[in-house]
């Protein structure tokens, strides 16, 4: 497959990522070689985007195999090993809650090990690494087959008005809301790319605008602010949006600031799309409510580069996510097709196994 670059990746035992707090300034290669350290990967946001949270957290678990297996002694190891895993897991699903992808692919790995017969410590190592190479590449093909269903959707003249990071950073390698964008561009049709900011982690202006620049596509950087400006002025024709978790009425939670999207768009009548994996959607919460929603530091919020920029001993709230309603929702571009209205039946059909 063509990708633009690779967010997630296994080389020489250890597991590699690009540093997104560092972008655009620095391209820098952050090295992991124990599930501890991928667990601050994923806290601290070298790491971030649903799907390549779930990347990183398979590898993670390969680690964790690979590290036990030489640790522990012969009589019983590998069933420590399976409770090492097992407490890999619950570490590092503990780091970001509100990303299903993150559970999805810690449950599939330890899943695949505890099928094994009579596994010794060396199979339970290959097993695992094995399975998130698998979760490697199933994702890349689930996003150009996003961007295969998605490119259809996008309007003639091309103006999407996208939010937060749901590009190539925020996957294996090709994005879920830009894979439909990357498509399109791919074909020489028009588009013009919106980009919102995204405060308070600018993944917008820092990381989105980073992706489209360098692949040639025409972008114009907004704040959040702004959109209900340009959207009355006709100048958006869809909003193309990811998601962190799809839950089984069709309720779709992603970076805060989305459901304020949502809303301006149906007001304007412009349509709100949702572009995920399968992997996003969690069919065991009836509704958007039941989604656990994380709460980040609030000096993320009074600080902008390590620089104060609220008063001293102001207080602030930080939700990293908000809920939109499935009925402010278009429709949902899945690497299995595009699905409308009403979601429940089709997203129970989608539900990992």
């Amino acid at each position: 497959m063509s990708d633009a670059f690779r967010t997630v990746w296994w080389e020489a035992n250890a597991l590699c990522l690009i540093d997104q707090r560092m972008l655009p300034a620095d391209e820098i290669v952050v090295r992991c070689t124990s599930v501890a350290d991928v667990a601050t990967a994923i806290r601290t946001m070298q790491v971030r985007g649903a799907p390549a949270i779930g990347c990183a957290a398979a590898y993670a678990m390969a680690l964790e195999a690979r590290n036990g297996a030489a640790d522990e002694a012969p009589a019983g190891a590998a069933h420590r090993l399976i409770e090492r895993l097992t407490s890999a897991k619950e570490l590092l699903d503990a780091q970001r809650p509100t990303a299903v992808n993150l559970s999805w692919a810690t449950a599939r790995v330890l899943n695949r090990v505890r099928r094994l017969n009579d596994p010794t410590p060396a199979d339970i190592a290959r097993y695992t690494l094995d399975e998130a190479h698998a979760i490697l590449e199933e994702d890349l093909a689930m996003c150009h087959a996003i961007g295969r269903h998605g490119v259809a959707l996008i309007p003639a003249r091309g103006h999407v008005l996208t939010h937060c990071n749901a590009g190539g950073l925020a996957t294996a390698g090709y994005g879920t809301a830009l894979a439909p964008i990357r498509t399109a561009h791919e074909q020489g049709r028009p588009v013009h790319v919106y980009v919102d900011e995204t405060r308070p982690f600018l993944q917008g202006a820092r990381l989105t605008a980073w992706e489209l620049q360098r692949e040639g596509i025409p972008l114009t950087l907004i704040t959040d602010s702004m959109a209900g400006y340009f959207m009355r002025r006709g100048e958006i024709d869809c909003v193309m949006v990811g998601a962190d978790r799809i839950v089984a009425n069709g309720d779709v939670a992603n970076k805060i600031g989305t459901y304020s999207l949502a809303v301006l768009a149906h007001a304007h009548g412009i349509p709100f799309y949702i572009a995920a994996p399968s992997s996003t959607i969690d069919g065991s919460l009836p509704h958007g409510d039941s989604i656990p929603i994380e709460y980040r530091d609030p000096a993320e919020v009074t600080m902008l580069a390590g620089r104060r920029i609220a008063p001293e001993g102001v207080v602030a709230a930080h939700p990293a996510f908000d809920v939109t309603p499935s009925e402010l929702v278009t429709a949902i571009i899945t690497e299995r097709g595009v699905i409308y209205p009403p979601y429940a039946d089709q997203l129970r059909r989608m539900t990992p196994g």
